[in-house]
């Protein structure tokens, strides 16, 4: 918490991410595709993004009711 609001990079790439996505569409990252293994939710690949101020290309996932 700073200054009585969530922060910190989870957050700063959180917010990242899901400003990539597209009305409608929820994207994660590997991380939490990884995470959520057995779960149930699938995903389809969506490339490797660039992420504003975070270091390093990100592989991203939609969720997808499909497969």
């Amino acid at each position: 918490m700073v200054d009585a609001k969530a922060g910190g990079i989870a957050v700063h790439i959180g917010a990242r991410v899901a400003s990539q996505a597209a009305p409608n569409e929820v994207l994660v990252s590997s991380t939490v595709k990884d995470l959520v293994a057995g779960s149930g939710i699938r995903f389809e690949e969506t490339g490797l993004h660039e992420l504003k101020g975070v270091p390093g290309e990100w592989r991203l996932y939609a969720v997808t009711d499909e497969g």
